[in-house]
């Protein structure tokens, strides 16, 4: 046991953890952690869906209290009071708090657990008090106690993020007239473009007024309502707007202190969650992390990761020599009845890297087709061509997406490969999944590709390619002709694979061909037999029609 004297700044899930943390492994550390607000540990993930009145009871977001924190934990918890400053060379924070006012508190080893703050646009009339975010408890009690208040019937949410989505949800729950304002071409941005459109679809199935690819100019407020100019010309009006356009790191107060501060103003640390400064560590959304997939230095605002930092900065104090290997993107959500998740790298972001990769796409049923209740889920894995490292996965679906990314999550975590797929074990029975789980599934089509039996083309390439290389590229559906009549890739011949080898006649053995079919089963066996019959380069739409549909 130490025995030394550490202050927290900020509590929260990176604050609070390190704390209680702490106390667990030394009884004898004085430990005070700072929160300048009232609650000190709360679900903040949670407070959309009190405003939605899917939580009904308030007190079930605070995790854990003052008084809880002192009397468990012995740590002095000080709430409304601010670390404004701090000087380094003499182990001092200056505080400054409702209680005692202005005044000095001297360390051993500070943690800093400041967190981010919502960003605020310089757009004329931003300031307007009907123009709120959401960050804390009293920044939810804001929102919820105006849309009570019954004169609230138009809302606009800019921002098509995470906590934006998840706003709109809610507050289509609440009966009111929802629109979200996206700058970007598609919402929820580490989804890529071809997955995007999946979850899009749905959303706009509840909210017509989603907008995407316009940005917001000025904000003009009168007594009644605010209006919203777009860069296109449209005005929209609203009684209500939320700003959810991104999150910046709340370290103003680290200016001075000389702890080096990264291009954007995060915290930059090492794997022990060190700084710059000895005995001065930084946990959560405030910190620089290195991303676990690629190495490189990543800024990802994630309570989770924010919890096991905490933890290790406890550790590193108590003298365990544990570290933070990566954060690696890892996240999830509901709209309504639907579940989108992703894990790991986007396409976007390894084309920037310049990075080679592979992609599958598949479209399995959540559990055993024949058992009541099947629905259909879009799997996307992103892989190494030649090693066969996982490098990321996105998953949309209405039933089981959230356990099959949890897996894949898992194995890149293990730095697993797609054989890795293939050779998982997962539970089964009819009503939870199939013989072969979609997970296994993906891990199959990807090792197909890594063994030479197969090569994809995907939707996305396939618009980019296709139209303008008909005549170099014989394009066939080996769907029934019934499929193919109700809708085709234009410039396609329908030859069912059923039929494909008795018709092979029809194809030019020397020129490409790519074949699809509904979902890349029946185009993966007709990819086979136009290979074994001597044609040279083929093709197969991974993820079929579904996939190319969804983008057209």
């Amino acid at each position: 046991m130490t025995g030394k004297k550490v202050l927290i700044v900020g509590g929260v899930a990176g604050g609070a953890s390190a704390a209680t943390r702490l106390r667990r492994l030394d009884e004898m550390a004085e430990i005070v952690l700072f929160e300048r607000g009232g609650h000190v540990s709360f679900a903040n993930c949670g407070l959309p869906y009190f405003i939605g009145e899917t939580i009904k009871d308030r007190s079930k977001l605070l995790v854990a209290t003052p008084e809880l924190l002192a009397g468990r934990f012995g740590i002095d918890v000080r709430i409304r009071s601010e670390v404004i400053a701090i000087d380094t060379t003499r182990n001092v924070v200056k505080v400054n708090s409702d209680a005692r006012g202005t005044y000095e508190e001297t360390y051993d080893e500070l943690i800093l657990s400041p967190g981010a703050k919502p960003i605020r646009p310089n757009w004329s009339g931003v300031n307007d008090a009907r123009v709120m975010t959401l960050r804390n408890i009293p920044d939810m009690d804001k929102i919820k106690d105006a849309v009570d208040g019954g004169a609230i019937q138009r809302v606009v949410v800019i921002g098509g993020g995470y906590i934006g989505i998840e706003m709109a949800e809610n507050l289509l729950d609440r009966g009111l007239n929802v629109t979200v304002i996206e700058a970007g071409k598609h919402i929820l941005s580490p989804f890529d473009d071809d997955m995007a459109p999946w979850i899009e679809k749905e959303v706009r199935a509840k909210l017509p007024s989603l907008v995407t690819g316009q940005k917001v100019l000025e904000l003009n407020a009168n007594d009644t309502a605010i209006e919203i100019v777009l860069d296109s010309g449209e005005r929209i009006h609203a009684e209500l707007i939320v700003l959810a356009i991104g999150v910046s790191p709340d370290t103003e107060f680290l200016v001075d202190s000389g702890i080096t501060l990264g291009s954007r103003g995060h915290i930059i640390v090492n794997e022990k969650m060190n700084t710059s400064v000895t005995n001065v560590y930084a946990v959560g959304d405030a910190v620089e992390v290195t991303h676990f997939v690629n190495g490189q230095k990543a800024t990802i605002p994630l309570a989770g990761p924010a919890n096991k930092q905490g933890r290790i900065a406890a550790d590193q104090i108590a003298g365990i020599d544990t570290g933070y290997s990566g954060t690696q993107g890892t996240a999830i959500i509901k709209w309504f009845e639907w579940t989108a998740a992703c894990t790991g790298m986007n396409e976007r972001t390894l084309k920037q890297l310049g990075v080679p990769y592979k992609v599958v796409h598949v479209h399995p049923q959540s559990h055993a087709s024949y058992y009541p209740g099947a629905s259909q889920i879009t799997l996307k894995v992103i892989f190494d061509p030649q090693s066969g490292r996982i490098l990321g996965a996105q998953g949309f679906g209405k039933d089981g997406v959230d356990k099959r990314l949890d897996v894949i999550a898992t194995v890149i975590r293990l730095r697993g490969t797609v054989n890795d797929l293939v050779d998982l074990e997962l539970c089964y029975a009819p009503p939870f999944s199939s013989a072969k789980d979609p997970v296994n599934m993906a891990g199959m089509v990807a090792e197909n590709i890594m063994e030479g039996l197969s090569d994809v083309v995907t939707a996305l390439e396939w618009l980019e390619a296709a139209p303008e290389a008909t005549s170099d590229i014989q394009l066939v559906d080996v769907r029934t002709p019934a499929e193919h009549a109700q809708g085709n890739i234009p410039g396609s011949v329908n030859i069912p694979v059923d039929q494909l080898r008795t018709r092979l006649s029809e194809l030019d053995s020397g020129k490409p061909v790519w074949v699809y079919c509904r979902v890349g089963y029946r185009g993966y066996t007709a990819a086979r037999i136009l290979l074994q019959h001597g044609f040279g380069e083929v093709k197969n739409l991974t993820g079929g029609y579904l996939s190319y549909a969804a983008l057209i």
